[in-house]
């Protein structure tokens, strides 16, 4: 089952691709869309939150869920910015074996 995770995901990606043109009155994903980058960040800000909200609380089927919402409206948020999977997997990949404050202390001011 090592593979589960990223099969899933690369399906959730899929279908997150396929419905970019879909009608937005019969598909959420089409909705989200069209409303805009804003709109999207809104939601997965939403769902980030939720998701902490249930991480503090320790309701771990709670955490599962929010954990979905918000990886696919982070996907569609990629989506909507041009910014694919491929990329984020790369940066990773970059990141490997370094440690996290090392990495922080690389990144450039903002």
């Amino acid at each position: 089952m090592p593979d589960a995770l990223g099969d899933a995901l690369e399906r959730l990606w899929r279908v997150i691709e396929a419905r970019r043109g879909a009608d937005p009155a019969t598909s959420y994903t089409a909705k989200l869309f069209a409303g805009g980058n804003a709109k999207i960040a809104q939601k997965l800000g939403e769902e980030a939150i939720e998701a902490v909200i249930e991480g503090v609380r320790g309701n771990r089927a709670a955490l599962v869920g929010e954990s979905a919402d918000l990886l696919y409206h982070l996907f569609v948020l990629w989506a909507a910015t041009g910014v694919s999977p491929a990329e984020i997997a790369a940066e990773l990949a970059r990141r490997e074996g370094v440690s996290g404050i090392s990495e922080k202390k690389g990144r450039p001011e903002k």
